[in-house]
């Protein structure tokens, strides 16, 4: 999976990432710090308990396993992750972050890091626009101070971007494509936009979502060769939404007048996204103490505690300033993470699987115990789940377990979330 954070200039984007991902980028108060896009990885907290908890409970009951000890450093957890980590039965899963260079107007025409900027792009499954509510920059990302650009107008010219990237891809050879129609029938029009899409992630799907816009916003509209501007942009409109669903971290929270964002908000609620108000600033220091070992942080969590190497450096100067950062966070929402949760868990309806070997232990051929943790889209079968794992998996299927009540399920299985499956394939 990946997550694109997108918007302009200087708006704290790459300090958003930092935070995000705990990967070091550089940070800088001019346009373009980021040139070629940054990628890493965030650890995203399960929204339910590790299906670890489950397994430790019935091991504890058939007396092959002794209660948790009070200071065990994991908690309780007895999984064995292949990635991430899992402490008090709260797994981290990973999902992939790409910051792309800043977005400034005219980007479809080129401006700007324009081109490249689209392209890094292709292939993300949604957006999270960092936007700066405090409005210290104007909508090219230079430093104003204040008066600069409505969050809403920052909002709606990304959207404006890249509707029109999407309409500029459609029309190279609209025409002649469109007249495939008359000698090979409406499917030879989707067929060739799925063609001229395909580079940027589009389905046939997200375009036949576009032809429906068209059909209903526009339903005495001519022959699809003679289609105007209204008509594309309703289309690429219609597949911006389906292909690029975009959120929204509210950043600067902390500087800006209070419920500045709100009007932003509704409407990102309206287009069935969600927006988080936050500080990245603010988040980034707790992270960074966090790694140096000063305190002890859960992502996601405004609270920490200081560590005993903490209580050894950290001056009184230094104690106050942490305070006063979780103090002007606004942590409705969870922050960055909770956004990212929102958007994972909630735009993109995934769910979370663990395909194992032994249904009876819950662990693989080596072992280990539920040692991935699999995000799988809604309505992924056990045939889908096979294939997240290996493609030999998948390409050999013969049946699968559920581990819980050790019934065999077929392929066409809808995975729930949390499941625990075992995957029979020929070898």
């Amino acid at each position: 999976m990946r997550i694109g954070l997108v918007g302009k200039p200087n708006v704290g984007k790459s300090t958003t990432f930092s935070a995000m991902t705990q990967t070091p980028v550089e940070i800088a108060n001019y346009p373009f710090t980021t040139i070629d896009p940054n990628v890493g990885v965030a650890w995203l907290p399960l929204p339910s308990v590790c299906a670890c908890s489950e397994l430790r409970r019935r091991r504890e009951q058939a007396g092959r396993l002794e209660a948790n000890i009070e200071d065990d450093p994991r908690r309780g957890s007895i999984c064995t992750p292949n990635s991430g980590s899992c402490t008090d039965h709260r797994r981290l899963v990973p999902v992939t972050l790409v910051d792309v260079a800043g977005l400034v107007p005219g980007a479809h025409e080129g401006k700007g890091r324009g081109n490249q900027f689209l392209s890094d792009l292709a292939r993300c499954d949604a957006l999270i626009q960092v936007v700066d509510v405090s409005g210290s920059t104007d909508i090219n990302g230079n430093p104003v101070g204040s008066g600069g650009s409505d969050p809403i107008e920052e909002h709606n010219f990304l959207i404006e971007e890249l509707e029109a990237w999407i309409a500029g891809i459609l029309s190279i050879g609209w025409k002649r494509g469109a007249r495939r129609v008359q000698a090979e029938g409406d499917r030879a029009l989707i067929d060739y936009a799925v063609d001229q899409l395909t580079g940027i992630g589009a389905s046939e799907q997200h375009v036949v979502a576009g032809f429906n816009a068209v059909h209903s916003e526009h339903p005495n509209a001519d022959v699809p060769w003679n289609w105007g501007e209204a008509e594309m942009k309703s289309m690429s409109s219609a597949i911006r939404s389906e292909l690029f669903p975009i959120s929204v971290a509210a950043n600067k929270a902390d500087l800006a007048m209070s419920g500045s964002w709100i009007p932003l908000a509704e409407m990102i609620r309206s287009e069935g996204g969600v927006l988080v108000a936050t500080s990245a600033e603010a988040e980034l220091a707790l992270s960074r103490a966090s790694q140096a070992g000063l305190i002890e942080h859960s992502i996601g969590e405004s609270d920490f505690e200081i560590t005993p190497e903490g209580e050894a450096r950290l001056s009184q100067t230094q104690r106050k300033a942490l305070t006063s950062i979780t103090e002007s966070l606004v942590w409705e929402g969870g922050g960055l993470v909770g956004l990212l949760s929102e958007v994972v868990f909630g735009t993109l309806s995934h769910r979370v699987a663990y395909p194992v070997q032994d249904e009876t232990q819950w662990v693989d051929g080596d072992g280990n115990i539920l040692p991935d943790a699999l995000l799988v889209a809604e309505g992924t079968t056990a045939k889908g789940l096979a294939y997240a794992v290996h493609s030999d998996l998948g390409d050999g299927f013969i049946r699968a377990v559920d581990a819980r009540s050790s019934r065999v399920i077929g392929a066409e299985y809808e995975v729930q979330d949390g499941d625990v499956i075992s995957i029979y394939a020929k070898t």
